[in-house]
């Protein structure tokens, strides 16, 4: 049997139709994988940046205690001295 001529037409529309679904099919998972690599690069980016400014404020704080104790180290050796030379000197 041959096929009927008119129904060629629509053969090939199907085909197109499943074309198309086929590759709006791909390009989904295709997008769906970009926005998970998106989401994963993004969280990456916010943990190094988490960890860049704990690494500051660690500095930070380091350097305000070591002028803190060096401050205090020379109080009381200023405050020492002051009272031997009042309690030698008396």
């Amino acid at each position: 049997m041959a096929a009927d001529p008119a129904m060629q037409p629509a053969g090939r529309i199907d085909r197109s139709i499943d074309d198309f679904e086929e590759e709006f099919a791909r390009e989904s998972r295709i997008e769906a994988q970009r926005r998970r690599d998106l989401r994963v690069r993004a969280a990456n980016r916010s943990r190094a940046r988490n960890i860049v400014k704990g690494e500051q404020r660690g500095r930070v704080r380091f350097g305000v205690l070591f002028l803190c104790l060096t401050a205090t180290v020379v109080i009381v050796v200023a405050v020492m001295f002051e009272t031997l030379a009042w309690l030698v000197g008396g």
